[in-house]
């Protein structure tokens, strides 16, 4: 049996779907129209270092050498390897920082990797090329919040480290600037 509906009703149908589905997906995103930057927990309870095993897909916080807490992550898009340039999809590797919290990213939260090293960065322009450098570990997308831990099936972000939104919140509250940052293979 074919359908009888001329091709125009159809379209119409399938472009109301998809404003449809647009819509549920904002709507069950609230977090990115309700976020509040959380409070820094007690520095008793803060994280001193910061360890992200590429290989495990995994970042641990650290107090005193103690796990505090430690969770699953994606990084970027092609992740073998130290970063090389802008654009490449590797997340770096080596010893940072964090180097400021931005609450308004377009992430849910986000805490800047003082990634490239003044070293990288030379090397870098004495080979000509750009290092990248908005290397984040970060929630998930803005509007995107509904993937939560399905986020992890794929690396997706362009060189930075993410987490669920919910994990995010945990982390954020946990690590101050200047946290140091270790980023293994």
């Amino acid at each position: 049996m074919t359908d009888a509906r001329p091709p125009r009703t159809r379209r119409w149908w399938l472009a109301a779907a998809v404003v449809g589905l647009g819509t549920v997906a904002v709507v069950a995103d609230r977090q990115q129209w309700t976020r509040v930057e959380p409070d820094l927990v007690p520095v008793s309870d803060r994280a001193d270092a910061v360890l992200v095993e590429k290989a495990a897909r995994r970042l641990t916080l650290l107090r005193e050498g103690r796990v505090l807490a430690t969770y699953p992550v994606s990084l970027g898009f092609a992740p073998v390897g130290q970063k090389a340039r802008e654009g490449d999809g590797r997340t770096p590797e080596g010893l940072y920082a964090i180097a400021y919290r931005n609450p308004r990213s377009v992430a849910y939260l986000s805490l800047k990797v003082s990634y490239p090293t003044p070293e990288q960065a030379a090397v870098a322009a004495a080979e000509g090329r750009e290092p990248g450098g908005d290397i984040m570990i970060h929630g998930l997308l803005n509007g995107f919040s509904w993937f939560g831990p399905l986020h992890r099936f794929v690396d997706w972000t362009n060189g930075c480290v993410g987490v669920t939104n919910g994990e995010m919140v945990d982390i954020y509250a946990r690590v101050d600037v200047g946290t140091p940052v270790e980023i293994r293979p």
